[in-house]
């Protein structure tokens, strides 16, 4: 996080399945309170 703290998932996800490739994910820092979201990429194996 930019101010240096915890961010943690917010969002609801069901525990039996994958999430699926484009889901947006919402998490909030612990420390300043500030929203981040971020979607959910299929991995590219090329990068390492």
């Amino acid at each position: 996080m930019e101010c240096g703290g915890i961010a943690h998932l917010i969002s609801f996800l069901p525990e039996d399945s994958d999430i699926p490739i484009g889901t947006a994910l919402a998490y909030r820092c612990g420390d300043c309170a500030d929203r981040f979201d971020v979607v959910w990429e299929e991995e590219d194996e090329d990068r390492a």
